[in-house]
């Protein structure tokens, strides 16, 4: 077997064998909420033939029931109750990711340039962006990511309308606001010496642990060095919080990271919280934007939605 046919089966034996496709996870929730497989049928634009065999595919390929069917409707089986209720989770995580990518595609007739830096952007954005095509349906959006020196630059030479950075200091010529707040925490792998301590980390050995990092000019980074007082020892310096995480799950060492970052990763103990004494990692997320030039239109709009 080749390199390309042994890559081809590994893909074909992954996850989209196993979890059903959207359209199939977004009949299920109709038949949940309407309680009628022909009602559902109708609400999705199909035929109740055909989705019928879209509930009988996806109980074949789970492996349980999820509907019973009589003359009175359709009921979901317990089974398929709590499977709604992950489906639930899953189609409204696809609904803010296609907000996202959406934004991602820059067009022409943009009204609304929105730069942020990495965490925002990764974590926060996706949902507020939903919520303001709720309200805004023909605004067009571009989004640009990058770290928070990254921000003020395209801010202040005008190629963005409005920004979110997540370090300590404003960047000089921008005004701001606190949106939210946030706290920096340690993490490794489950395997690592650090996931078994019982006492907290002290600052000095915080500071003389090489540390997976995000790079000089990031929020994040400029959070730990203010707090470690510019001590810090990075193993690996990385450009992205996503890639960060990555080489913390991978065992390659600890990490500082958003907890935004990591509430997945924690849960299903991929990462471990390794907790630290005597340092604050805390920081204030904000929106910026050109001194003397407050937001106006979808910007404003868009500016209520992350306060709210």
């Amino acid at each position: 077997m080749s390199g390309v046919e042994e890559r081809e089966t590994a893909v074909g034996g992954g996850l989209s064998h196993r979890v059903p496709d959207l359209g199939g996870l977004e009949l299920l929730l109709a038949v949940a909420r309407l309680g009628s497989l022909g009602g559902a049928a109708r609400e999705l634009g199909i035929t109740q033939p055909a989705a019928s065999s879209r509930i009988r595919s996806m109980e074949r390929q789970l492996g349980v029931a999820l509907v019973d069917r009589s003359p009175r409707g359709s009921r979901l089986t317990d089974a398929g109750a709590l499977v709604t209720d992950w489906a639930r989770r899953i189609v409204e995580a696809a609904e803010a990711f296609d907000a996202g990518a959406q934004a991602l595609r820059v067009r022409r007739d943009s009204r609304l340039r929105v730069v942020a830096s990495m965490t925002i952007a990764e974590y926060l954005l996706p949902g507020w962006l939903l919520a303001l095509r709720a309200g805004r349906p023909d605004t067009a959006v571009s989004l640009h990511a990058g770290n928070s020196a990254t921000v003020a630059e395209r801010l202040l030479s005008d190629e963005a309308d409005l920004g979110f950075v997540e370090g300590l200091t404003v960047p000089s010529g921008l005004d701001s606001v606190v949106i939210a707040h946030d706290h920096l925490i340690v993490v490794t792998a489950p395997g690592h010496v650090w996931a078994r301590r019982r006492r907290p980390l002290e600052a000095a050995e915080l500071a003389a642990t090489p540390l997976i990092l995000r790079e000089k000019g990031s929020g994040t980074r400029q959070v730990l060095d203010a707090a470690l007082g510019g001590l810090a020892r990075p193993l690996i310096e990385l450009s992205s919080t996503t890639a960060v995480k990555a080489a913390a799950v991978s065992g390659a060492g600890p990490a500082v990271l958003s907890e935004l970052a990591v509430g997945e990763e924690l849960a299903l103990r991929r990462l471990v919280r390794v907790p630290v004494a005597g340092v604050s990692l805390a920081r204030d997320l904000r929106a910026v934007w050109p001194t003397g030039h407050r937001p106006v239109g979808p910007a404003r709009d868009l500016l209520s939605l992350t306060r709210d």
